[in-house]
């Protein structure tokens, strides 16, 4: 399998190393090469992302990918933005797993707040919210079939009560679950982000739209500690791409503090991708091992460093192999 390796900016270089070395630790026959792209890229090349990168990120299998700073540059447009875009990366996958809940928070990827439709004028800017049905229908659907593998209950995140766009979405995705017998509800977004982190076990898989969902998961991310342990995936019909949920924290860049746990945890959701389950299985029980021991990043109360954690992990999944 070809896996492309984009570092990324900021903490990217520091965490994507530990979670390729994971991969390299499990899967030694696998095919890695590296794509640079994203704000460094930019600031030293004047592009950020070219044809060629995108022709190189759509040869590979997989694709491991740090965190992408977005300056506040007008010039500057959103590398992650294009790449889904590009490769038809519709559906984002977060799981929040902590004692006692296990939630799947499923996003449209590709359209809503995100499609990428803005201008400015002298008295305002605008951005278009696009929902379409083919958008809507395959996200929709996408998310039954994963609750069809799971506890078999979806819910519904919207603002339909406000949004006639979300009125659309609602009504396709009630179609979807109901077609594949899949138990729903629909809730609205703002009571919902708070009944998740107020009753979490009462949650199995969750479907919205995409500026919703990235707020839904990032304020999700208080369940288990913090953005540092949150993996995601964003898959397409033929592509898939696994990211860290966290930025790319320049303020802590080079300092050996960053947590690697959720790049590590995106590339066990990169083994489960490929089909090697008991490889992902692998690496979040050399994760529990690590934090057993007592060794955490600061973000976690620890003094551990980055390579330290690193190495830490390296270990406890080289001591698997022993009998």
């Amino acid at each position: 399998m070809k896996v492309a390796v984009v570092e990324g900016d900021g903490i990217g270089p520091e965490v994507i190393p530990v979670a390729r070395r994971v991969l390299e630790a499990i899967r030694p026959d696998f095919e890695f090469f590296p794509v640079e792209v994203g704000y460094g890229k930019w600031a030293r090349t004047g592009c950020a992302c070219d044809a060629d990168d995108i022709a190189a990120l759509k040869s590979a299998d997989t694709i491991l990918f740090g965190a992408i700073t977005t300056p506040p540059d007008p010039d500057y447009l959103s590398i992650l933005l294009r790449i889904r875009h590009e490769l038809d990366l519709y559906a984002n996958v977060r799981p929040v797993r902590g004692e006692g809940f296990d939630i799947l928070i499923i996003r449209e990827n590709t359209e809503g707040l995100y499609s990428g439709i803005e201008w400015r004028e002298e008295d305002r800017a605008c951005t278009v919210r696009v929902i379409t049905v083919k958008g809507s229908r395959r996200i929709a659907r996408f998310a039954a079939e994963r609750a069809q593998r799971r506890e078999g209950h979806l819910t519904i995140g919207n603002k339909a009560n406000v949004l006639k766009s979300d009125v659309l979405f609602r009504e396709i995705c009630i179609e979807e679950a109901t077609d594949a017998g899949v138990k729903w509800d629909a809730a609205f977004i703002d009571a919902l982000t708070l009944d998740v982190l107020m009753h979490p076990a009462q949650y199995d898989v969750i479907v919205t739209t995409n500026l919703f969902g990235d707020i839904l998961s990032d304020a999700a991310g208080y369940l288990v500690g913090g953005l540092g342990l949150l993996p995601s995936a964003n898959i397409g019909d033929r592509h898939a791409l696994f990211e860290p949920v966290h930025g790319s924290a320049p303020d802590i860049a080079g300092t050996d503090r960053a947590n690697p746990i959720a790049a590590v945890r995106s590339s066990a959701m990169l083994l489960d991708y490929a089909g090697d389950r008991e490889g992902a299985v692998r690496i979040e029980t050399a994760i529990r091992d690590v934090l057993a021991r007592g060794i955490r990043t600061p973000d976690m109360g620890g003094r551990a460093g980055t390579r330290t954690f690193g190495d830490a992990l390296w270990q406890a999944l080289q001591a698997q192999k022993q009998p």
